[in-house]
């Protein structure tokens, strides 16, 4: 699906969803990081260079938001939060996501969005 292959950043504090999501997309065509925290997240923005980043909302210590918060003080990484709350797309949308995606998703529904909006931001 992915013409070129793009790095994506998958950050889950559930180590389950991050697996799920890392071999789904892999075989999709995707180079995928996976990071269990908000803050290793935002250490692997610098450190590897994503194309884009897959981000929780609901994790421990720092949530998605206030990771989304802090990314944005620096960069303009492309951001696809998802959730099982669709309540969270308006705060995730006004604190500069570039996407949302509603838990359960499939791999390829995932893809889908990666593409459309690295299309977007292109």
């Amino acid at each position: 699906m992915a013409a070129t292959k793009k790095r994506v950043l998958v950050v889950d504090d559930e180590a389950a969803i991050c697996r799920i999501v890392g071999i789904g997309l892999r075989v999709l065509g995707f180079d995928v990081i996976t990071s269990g925290s908000g803050e290793e997240g935002l250490g692997l923005v610098e450190s590897k260079k994503p194309d884009i980043m897959l981000l929780d909302v609901f994790m421990p210590v720092m949530d998605g938001f206030a990771v989304l918060n802090k990314l944005r003080e620096t960069s303009r990484l492309p951001v696809i939060v998802f959730s099982a709350h669709n309540s969270s797309c308006e705060e995730a949308m006004r604190l500069g996501a570039n996407g949302f995606v509603a838990k359960p998703f499939t791999p390829e529904q995932i893809a889908r969005k990666i593409s459309d909006v690295l299309q977007l931001v292109a």
